[in-house]
């Protein structure tokens, strides 16, 4: 089938070809608002115009395709990881086969959800009165959840605490510890708390110029802003006093937080 494409600051449409297995890759569409949507004259209007191209032709062919509006952003990267992560995790779940040299598997179609573009709210697709067509398609009700979530202000739900950091030791006066990341939030600081009582936020103030403060503030690219962020903290001017006992937790961007590591300096 055809497949129009666009450049994002450019409108020019080009005709291209898409086998028909390709429509049962589930696709999500994921765009600012002002690239076209609630700004038609910015700088990357041409975006939404080629996005609904590029949607309609393969809906109406039957392709596993959905738009997501950031509600927040125009061309810069924003929350999106957050709905990003979770939908591939489910598509990548239920499409990856038992064994590796067997052929991915389609996606099920019993709990798929349905919602125009420009909506805020998905429902079932046994329960969708209009032409599906038409309408976004989810695979699931818990991607339609959040794919609510994120539409309305970006701000995708997670019930999960990040892991708990790791290897945390004390030289020269200054505590270093180690971190994995957490995949459906983002780690946005570490609390360093001594003998039970919170004393310190690394970094005190989390930045993050496009979207959600992070430990490791984000450029406009979705990149790491250099040098890295480090996992230490300088003690010495609150360590006087009797050996103590160090503990550090991460907390993600949602405001979980992990438990603690421990360092008890009398041993």
């Amino acid at each position: 089938m055809p497949l129009l494409v666009a450049e994002p600051d450019r409108p020019q449409i080009k005709p291209h070809a898409l086998p028909a297995e390709a429509l049962q890759v589930p696709i999500m569409c994921n765009l600012g608002t002002k690239e076209g949507v609630s700004e038609p004259m910015g700088r990357f209007a041409g975006v939404w115009p080629a996005n609904q191209l590029f949607f309609n032709m393969l809906r109406s062919q039957g392709g596993l395709v959905a738009v997501a509006i950031d509600p927040l952003t125009a061309h810069e990267c924003g929350n999106q990881r957050y709905l990003a992560i979770p939908w591939l995790h489910e598509c990548l779940a239920a499409r990856l086969p038992e064994q590796t040299d067997e052929p991915l598997r389609p996606m099920p179609s019993d709990d798929v959800w349905l919602a125009m573009l420009t909506d805020t709210s998905a429902v079932a697709a046994t329960e969708f009165a209009g032409d599906p067509t038409a309408a976004g398609w989810l695979p699931n009700a818990k991607i339609a959840r959040l794919w609510g979530q994120y539409v309305r202000d970006t701000a995708v739900r997670d019930e999960t605490p990040p892991q708990a950091p790791t290897n945390l030791r004390l030289a020269d006066g200054v505590l270093r510890w180690e971190a994995v990341a957490d995949l459906e939030s983002g780690l946005t600081s570490f609390v360093i708390e001594r003998n039970g009582e919170a004393l310190a936020q690394v970094p005190e103030q989390p930045g993050n110029p496009y979207g959600r403060p992070l430990f490791q503030s984000l450029q406009y690219s979705d990149t790491p802003v250099q040098p890295l962020s480090q996992m230490e903290y300088d003690i010495r001017s609150a360590a006087a006093g009797q050996p103590s006992v160090w503990s550090v937790r991460a907390v993600n961007s949602v405001g979980l937080e992990s438990e603690p590591v421990l360092l008890d300096e009398s041993r």
